[in-house]
């Protein structure tokens, strides 16, 4: 009990809860709005019918706000600080919340225009957490291996993912797919995070490093001493002065990172399409739309239902791998053969689906086919959460100096939210104009995310932030974005003799960015 009670007290554990459970919220969306989408009551206070594009359009704008969200919530903390900008952030998520949970409560009128309005302010909120949180969680945790730690807060993602599915087919179960409740809910239930977040806020100190760039160092002693103990907090106070004194000789710009000409744009490149790769997966449409896609195999509404739980909660068990591996064979591996597995999956899913929607025709028992493509969908899934779903926010990480880690992670959120939103905006038009050939087009997305994957992003675990700089160096000064002709192909894989190694050169922040 004494052990439990000195972790929770622990500054840097409140740290490591809080933003395992910020990430957590952004995970519920995924799951709150695959059930709500065949509610029936759902589609009529929408005035739409279940292959109406809208249905697409009221998920996917929320992708929208997120992108936009990420840069206000970016500047914010720039300007005022981690915290206050990760407060407003969370205020914004539940006054979004509120307005999508109303939406056609007792009227009819505008409640497609309020539900969409909804699903905007709570993207700028939950885009404007995915971009601080990060960054706020590093500069004040410097221990452990950074892939390893944030595999392991993705895990919660997941969880987010499971808590807001299981109400949901609760709910949809105990009242019916003609129940306005069965879809508020589930809605109204999102707040816990949100509420939980901001009432245990005021518990955390300020980003010391912001402190520091921002010239207010007995503040930073101060939060130092929160979080070390006053015995560590001088030596950590003149490491974050001199770390101060080297980045700030050499900021770096958006204009630098968004420019072909730009000093960052190779890194921004491998950024955002680290991003465009994991949404062209698939599993975002996965997330959001699991029953329609387990229908396509052949099973009925409310097996797919239960199935789509069970592929989730597989999905939460085997992401264990991911942060048991990722530090062993490195971020690079886990994406390539993590794409490549997946675009098999998907080639035999096509078939699979094909057959299940002609087994009559073909004399072949319905659950010869449905149940095989069942497994094969849930390995898919697994592989996506081992090699995809960490990997694209903490390359970013390791590539970008400290003086512009802030502005790649904006840069990250925006382009995800802006792929996402793509993503599951086409993919019901694709339901219901491809049906099951959709499942080729993600054969051929993935084969397309894995091989971009193996020729142009590098190996960037198991080494310093010098160490991968040196890489782009090097590339500039070879005239190739090759990975395999920089440096004789150096960083295709981790270091040699660094695989599994805990390299020392981990011990430091996932993104530890100034943000001035």
């Amino acid at each position: 009990m004494d052990y439990i009670a000195n972790f929770i007290r622990d500054k840097k554990s409140e740290v490591v809860i809080f933003s395992s459970t910020a990430i957590a919220l952004y995970g519920y969306d995924q799951g709150m709005m695959s059930l709500i989408n065949t509610n029936y009551d759902y589609l009529d206070t929408m005035g739409i019918s279940k292959e109406d594009p809208l249905v697409g359009i009221i998920v996917s704008v929320y992708y929208l706000g997120c992108a936009v969200g990420a840069v206000l919530a970016s500047y914010l903390g720039d300007m005022r600080g981690r915290k206050p900008s990760i407060f407003v952030c969370l205020a914004v998520t539940s006054l979004g919340n509120l307005i999508m949970f109303i939406a056609g409560l007792g009227f009819s009128t505008g409640a497609r225009t309020l539900m969409l309005v909804g699903r905007i302010v709570m993207g700028l909120g939950v885009g404007g957490i995915d971009a601080v949180i990060p960054t706020y969680s590093s500069e004040l945790n410097e221990e452990g291996g950074r892939g390893k730690a944030l595999a392991q807060e993705f895990q919660s993602n997941i969880f987010g993912l499971n808590m807001a599915f299981a109400i949901n087919l609760a709910v949809t179960n105990g009242l019916g797919k003609g129940n306005q409740w069965a879809w508020r809910i589930p809605i109204i239930a999102m707040q816990v995070y949100p509420v939980l977040l901001l009432s245990f806020i005021y518990r955390l100190p300020e980003s010391p490093r912001w402190f520091i760039f921002h010239d207010r160092e007995d503040d930073a002693h101060t939060a130092l001493t929160e979080i070390y103990g006053e015995d560590e907090a001088s030596g950590k106070l003149d490491e974050l002065k001199k770390a101060h004194e080297e980045e700030t000789s050499h900021s770096i710009g958006y204009s630098d990172m968004v420019s072909p000409s730009g000093k960052q744009f190779h890194e921004t490149m491998v950024t955002v399409m680290g991003q465009v790769n994991q949404a062209l997966t698939g599993y975002g449409a996965v997330s959001v739309y699991g029953p329609q896609i387990f229908q396509l195999l052949g099973f009925d509404v409310s097996t797919a239902e239960y199935l789509t739980q069970g592929n989730y909660i597989s999905y939460f068990f085997l992401m264990t791998f991911a942060w048991l591996l990722i530090e062993r064979v490195g971020r690079r591996f886990l994406m390539v053969t993590g794409a490549f597995g997946i675009a098999i999956c998907f080639a035999i899913l096509t078939v699979f689906g094909g057959l299940a929607q002609n087994d009559r025709r073909f004399g072949i028992p319905n659950l010869a086919v449905s149940i095989p493509g069942s497994i094969v969908l849930y390995v898919a899934t697994g592989l996506f959460g081992i090699g995809w779903l960490a990997q694209v926010w903490l390359i970013p990480t390791e590539i970008f100096p400290s003086t512009s880690r802030a502005q790649g992670a904006a840069i990250s959120v925006v382009i995800w939210g802006l792929a996402n939103f793509a993503v599951t905006l086409l993919t019901p038009i694709g339901f219901n104009n491809l049906n099951y050939w959709l499942f080729l087009v993600f054969t051929v997305t993935n084969l397309f995310a894995g091989w971009w994957t193996w020729a142009y992003s590098p190996e960037t675990g198991g080494r310093s932030f010098e160490d991968n700089q040196a890489f782009f160096a090097d590339s500039k000064e070879q005239n190739t974005w090759l990975v395999s002709r920089v440096n004789k192909g150096e960083f295709r894989h981790l270091p040699r003799g660094k695989e599994g190694d805990g390299v020392e050169e981990e011990r430091q922040p996932l993104l530890a960015a100034d943000g001035a």
